[in-house]
């Protein structure tokens, strides 16, 4: 699958996924592995700086834990975050749905 089409999406991916509850880095990257069937594979070189960026920009808070001895950087959904995601997924089903009538146009579908 092409990696452009998934980079377009990783911000709404990753408010999903935190949007469940308190999360870290490496639960966030095996939740997209498996809940994609093995078809998207989110690296920590891309996790990172997205998490970083959407704290900037206030849609996500971090705050440590301890777990098992470990230290763990977990990540939860701001309000804006919430309200950023929201958003996010209508801009979603606008986007699939008009490929989906051109795409369907194609083939008969539509």
């Amino acid at each position: 699958m092409n990696p452009q089409l998934f980079a377009g999406t990783m911000e709404m991916l990753v408010l999903e996924l935190v949007s469940e509850g308190p999360t870290y880095g490496y639960e966030i990257t095996q939740r997209v592995t498996n809940r994609s069937a093995n078809e998207f594979e989110l690296k920590e070189g891309s996790l990172y700086p997205a998490l970083h960026k959407l704290q900037r920009k206030k849609l996500l808070k971090s705050f440590w834990r301890e777990v098992d001895g470990r230290r763990r950087k977990y990540y939860e959904l701001t309000i804006q975050g919430q309200k950023a995601l929201n958003e996010k997924r209508q801009e979603w089903k606008q986007f699939s749905s008009a490929i989906e009538r051109i795409l369907g146009a194609q083939s008969g579908l539509a």
